[in-house]
């Protein structure tokens, strides 16, 4: 089983630093506002990560954090008249709800810097001891990079070439301008803790450094977490943790690609978030999964017009054919071929786009079988459902799943287009051809279509 490690920048084959046992943090949401599909995309990644390792038979223990204190958090708190405290815990609930819905599984451990600041003073106090922090008399404390001689190991890029057009806050009180807040003086009216250095806030990325030590002590097997944390974030998290301990901190390091939007980065800035909630009620969860699946998860992801409505009609089509085959008989055993051939695709850096791929020919071969009376193809629908389930695939009966379908389609059609679309029917069968095209050009004039049947017409949205 290969990994694409950030860190070397080659493909590597993975090798716990425990035999049989893997220990897993990725970075999590900063609950300053509603989860999008970024968020949800990167959970989803490494949840499959989880239980494509559990399934290769490692003890996998795996963490995630929520940063539930921040400037955003405190600039939402000072928006919304609610403490940053509350509001932070408020948004965690949501985002919970959210993302079960979304049919993404916890974590086994749950880490919040809030429930963690005796970590972060501690291991920030053993930083400046052994020279590598230093604190200002504002209360602030900084990272001093020049003390850790590999700083930039992770992004491959020099000091220089990260202070490049960037905007250094503090630059007057900091030894160098690359130097970053491990601890921040409160403001005026600002949460804050108290600590050695007076009433302040920890720095962000001293968070996931305290938190994964708690958790797992000096060393991890794989890091993960968006393109975008790659620097500064977990350049810092490296820098923090290898200048106290002396060890290397992750082995591995895994990125996620970014969501863009018709070609564009997706942003607050430029008002084309897509909230995952929103998405949930046009969409099933297996529509949504599917369509971000197709994309090896290094890459970006751009989500067009037709991506969740292509997704949920493939879906829509292989649950019809799993119907039938399951039709057929129960089955006793699965179609191992199917199992061997999904493992091999994720045994190469976790290649969900090449695994979703081989759905097509398996499913062409179902509904040939079908069509034969070949009751083997209900061993392949039982296996299907077996190895898919680990993508969040297939998990559903097929009448449940063809009905939410059905229901997310359902429009409402105005009282007006009911009208002219009865007034047609009556034409037609008064063979008043003139008048029916007539009224057919009314109701293609709003926005609808008409669809005869045997038996009656369905007016359809367009």
């Amino acid at each position: 089983m290969k990994i694409y490690n950030t860190l070397t920048r080659r493909k590597e084959e993975f090798s716990p630093l425990e035999e049989g046992k893997v220990k897993m943090y990725a970075c999590g949401i900063t609950v300053s506002g509603e989860p999008h599909i970024g968020h949800g995309f990167q959970a989803l990644i490494y949840d499959i990560m989880r239980k494509y390792l559990q399934k290769k038979g490692y003890n996998v223990k795996y963490a995630r954090n929520y940063t539930d204190v921040d400037d955003k958090i405190i600039a939402k708190s000072k928006e919304t008249g609610i403490p940053a405290d509350k509001y932070a815990a408020m948004m965690i609930e949501k985002t919970d709800k959210i993302m079960r819905e979304f049919g993404v599984d916890d974590p086994d451990v749950w880490l919040k810097a809030t429930e963690n600041i005796g970590n972060i003073i501690d291991f920030v106090s053993k930083l400046i001891e052994k020279g590598h922090a230093y604190a200002a008399p504002s209360g602030n404390v900084y990272f001093n990079v020049a003390s850790f001689p590999a700083y930039g190991c992770l992004s491959n890029r020099s000091v220089e070439d990260m202070l490049d057009g960037v905007r250094v806050e503090n630059a007057d009180e900091k030894k160098n301008p690359a130097d970053f807040a491990l601890w921040k003086a409160a403001k005026p009216g600002e949460i804050h803790w108290t600590s050695p250095w007076g009433e302040g806030r920890p720095g962000w990325h001293i968070e996931c450094s305290a938190m994964n030590r708690a958790a797992f002590g000096d060393q991890i097997d794989i890091h993960g977490g968006g393109r975008d944390l790659i620097f500064p974030h977990h350049e810092n998290e490296i820098a923090q943790s290898e200048s106290l301990t002396g060890k290397q901190f992750a082995k591995y390091w895994t990125h996620n690609g970014l969501i863009k939007v018709n070609g564009q980065k997706m942003s607050k800035s430029l008002g084309n978030s897509l909230l995952l909630e929103d998405l949930l009620k046009k969409y099933t969860n297996e529509a949504i999964k599917f369509a971000l699946l197709q994309t090896n998860y290094r890459n970006d992801i751009n989500i067009t017009d037709t991506l969740f409505p292509e997704a949920e009609k493939h879906l829509t089509e292989f649950y019809k054919i799993l119907q039938k085959a399951e039709g057929m008989g129960k089955a006793e055993k699965g179609n191992p071929e199917i199992d061997a051939a999904f493992d091999k695709c994720m045994d190469d850096d976790f290649n969900t786009a090449l695994a979703l791929s081989d759905l097509f020919g398996i499913f062409k071969k179902m509904s040939a079988k079908v069509a034969a009376g070949d009751a083997s193809a209900a061993e392949d629908a039982l296996q299907v459902r077996k190895t898919y389930s680990l993508l969040g695939l297939f998990k559903k009966s097929c009448a449940d799943y063809l009905a939410e379908v059905a229901a997310k389609n359902a429009v409402e059609i105005p009282a007006e287009v009911n009208e002219l679309a009865a007034q047609r029917w009556q034409a037609k069968k008064d063979r008043n051809w003139p008048l029916a095209d007539e009224l057919r050009g009314k109701i293609d004039a709003l926005g609808y279509s008409v669809k005869d049947g045997k038996d009656g017409y369905e007016v359809i949205k367009k």
